[in-house]
């Protein structure tokens, strides 16, 4: 079953959560492990997140440099079929553009229908740990062109413009959206008219990045809405679990730390303190959003199953 449709068709507020590859070396237990303890909370489907490669500098014994390409986590295509197969439960993996080459998209592609898994996340990636690419003809820049990837896939068109017999159960997809501006749109209106661009070419749902301030997501789904934009606006919500997120995710991700939040924070004198902030904050800050409607919530779980656990506990 489609996001949407699971989604349109939850009779409360939709649970979901995202999860992150294990280390190389480390067996799926890691990650069953996590969704075991969310299972109680009825998620409609589980994320998991795509890591490209890394260069990495290593020196040898005769004190040269050399450059490795090293990769640390499994794709996201092996472990999404884990899942679905295991726990029955829709599992959405990361499809991302930076880092893969558009031939590499496309043998995701055929991977994951030939294994079933048939709802996707298109995403941009990050581009900080990526090197410039000798030819950037390769690699899609943008997360509307690989939607346009997989949106000919669909149609049974190749990467490389041949025709194939088109899948029997079209790949459908959600996209990301920005309530406090991606970080390299020049303003607002930008990240609105790509937003609607990925509505537009056929995206189902928008998830937001996090945010700590509701009051931005709420005046951002209205200003979407009076765009024309009527598909589901997921927010994306965090737990703060460490002190140093008080400084890091504003960097990292441009999220503004409220200064309710903020001060709390500084009182804190070590992690246990702030993870209990981080907590109480979460289940106020998703109690508004769903008194105010909204018709799923989708946590942001790395280094915070417990964390999201515990507000679950209280809103579901």
């Amino acid at each position: 079953m489609k996001v949407i449709e699971l989604i349109n068709n939850s009779k409360k507020t939709a649970f979901s959560f995202e999860i992150l590859p294990p280390l190389k070396g480390n067996s799926i237990q890691k990650v069953y492990n996590v969704i075991d303890k969310l299972l109680e909370f009825d998620p409609k489907y589980v994320n998991i997140t795509s890591h490209h490669s890394e260069n990495i500098y290593k020196t040898l014994p005769d004190h040269t440099i050399q450059r490795v390409n090293v990769r640390k986590r499994p794709g996201s295509v092996a472990i999404a079929s884990a899942i679905q197969n295991k726990y029955k439960i829709p599992a959405i993996p990361h499809i991302i553009c930076k880092g893969f080459t558009k031939d590499e998209t496309e043998y995701a592609l055929i991977d994951l229908n030939f294994l079933g898994v048939y709802n996707l996340l298109l995403l941009r990636g990050d581009i900080k740990t990526l090197e410039p690419t000798t030819d950037p003809n390769l690699y899609h820049n943008y997360a509307t062109e690989l939607q346009e990837q997989v949106n000919n896939f669909n149609r049974g068109i190749a990467v490389d413009g041949s025709a194939f017999e088109a899948n029997e159960t079209p790949f459908s997809y959600g996209m990301a959206c920005y309530p406090e501006k991606h970080e390299e749109a020049p303003n607002m209106d930008s990240d609105i008219f790509y937003a609607k661009e990925k509505v537009r070419n056929g995206a189902d749902y928008l998830v937001t990045q996090m945010f700590f301030d509701n009051q931005k997501y709420f005046d951002f789904v209205e200003r979407l809405r009076s765009e024309g934009i009527t598909i589901p606006i997921i927010p994306g919500v965090k737990p703060i679990v460490f002190q140093n997120q008080l400084t890091v995710l504003p960097r990292i991700f441009r999220s503004d730390i409220p200064e309710p939040l903020a001060g709390e924070l500084r009182k804190c004198k070590n992690d246990d303190e702030a993870k209990a902030v981080g907590v109480e904050w979460g289940i106020q800050q998703c109690k508004e959003l769903i008194a105010y409607g909204v018709p799923s919530i989708h946590f942001y779980s790395m280094m915070a199953t417990e964390s999201v656990r515990q507000i679950a506990k209280e809103i579901y």
